[in-house]
């Protein structure tokens, strides 16, 4: 007779009294034949995950794994009917993460995940956690998703998570892997959080390299939590003082970030310190600027723009926003079909352009 129960995340947040997203099973005493038979689809062919047949939830086989290669993808797993849920949940990387619930809901905590809940303390199942690298971002990205509640990492698992990094671990990560949990951190409200812990650990240079975490950064990321909810804005404060569109474009292809996110953090770089210094610009500076970042085409660059520069102000109020949109709007109101109607052609065209733009703002 198999049993189900809720594990993982889901049971962690409603403890938590986070709201819950996704809802994973864990299926004990079952095999792969019992649950397709049931109407259950099974996710991959190795693997003893399986869609609900109506909720499309993931169903997963309860199961054990052993160490066979390198990095996260080096294992062997058995997911036999005797395969227990203790012997489920010891496999997973935070004592907060091996909670499961049964269909009463009783709390099966083997490895006293409700006590470092209660506590606040971020710390690893077994020794089996150095086995699998992704878990150093994870734990960086939980760090940083709970650090409003006061969460910490324990010292025993920071110890561990720098003897992987020292044991080269962390270069058997996947670009596509380095992304996707550094994309999860930037929409938390704590991201500079994800980043420090990565620096503690020596993850940082393997992982970001070139990126320099100074306390200018970390408090324009914080910062910029609190002005947008867009990633890409976050992500361009955190590449804002990169030294040169080089180094970004490094930076961005160890990591596999969007083209959308590598030309946003450019521009951002190009000319946040111009927008903190916009009342000081000539009209021609200023013309130029919105020229360089191409608001005639993309208008939403100009607010993109704004926000990470207002990120890295040390004032509350940021007047420069109203002073550079002021004047795009007045630049924007010169008519391109005037001049084209006073007999200019080909590129005396955007020369007239640029100078009538410039006297607009000049009036």
């Amino acid at each position: 007779m198999s049993e189900t129960y809720l594990v993982g995340g889901s049971v962690r947040d409603q403890l938590l009294q986070f709201p819950v997203i996704d809802r994973d099973w864990v299926v004990v005493g079952a095999t792969p034949d019992e649950l397709i038979s049931l109407g259950y689809q099974q996710v991959g062919k190795d693997f003893p995950v399986f869609l609900h047949p109506i909720t499309k939830e993931e169903y997963a086989l309860a199961r054990t794994e052993r160490k066979s290669g390198k990095g996260y993808t080096g294992f062997i797993c058995d997911f036999g009917k005797d395969v227990t849920l203790e012997q489920d949940l010891v496999r997973r990387d935070l004592t907060i993460n091996a909670i499961a619930m049964d269909d009463k809901g009783n709390i099966i905590d083997p490895y006293h995940g409700v006590d470092d809940l209660n506590h606040k303390i971020l710390r690893h199942v077994s020794i089996a956690f150095r086995e699998d690298p992704l878990r150093i971002l994870r734990v960086a990205r939980f760090a940083a998703r709970y650090h409003q509640l006061g969460f910490v990492i324990a010292k025993d698992t920071m110890f561990l998570m720098k003897e992987m990094v020292s044991a080269g671990e962390v270069s058997y990560l996947t670009p596509e892997r380095i992304w996707k949990e550094t994309e999860k951190a930037l929409t938390t409200q704590n991201p500079q959080i994800y980043f420090q812990v990565l620096k503690q650990c020596g993850a940082l240079n393997y992982l970001f390299p070139s990126l320099i975490l100074t306390p200018t950064i970390m408090d324009a990321l914080k910062k910029s939590t609190l002005l947008t909810n867009e990633l890409i804005i976050r992500f361009a404060v955190l590449c804002g003082n990169l030294p040169t569109k080089t180094s970004i474009e490094m930076l961005c292809n160890r990591i596999k970030a969007p083209q959308s996110f590598v030309k946003t953090a450019i521009m951002v770089q190009q000319y946040h310190k111009s927008v903190d210094q916009i009342e000081d610009l000539t009209a021609k500076q200023i013309i130029d600027l919105l020229n360089g970042i191409d608001v005639w085409r993309n208008p939403k660059h100009l607010s993109q723009l704004i926000i990470a520069s207002q990120a890295f102000a040390k004032t509350k109020s940021y007047h420069q926003a109203q002073y550079l949109e002021k004047a795009y709007k007045i630049a924007l109101g010169v008519n391109v079909q005037e001049i084209i109607a006073q007999g200019f052609t080909g590129k005396s065209i955007q020369i007239e352009l640029q100078k009538r733009r410039i006297e607009s703002l000049l009036d």
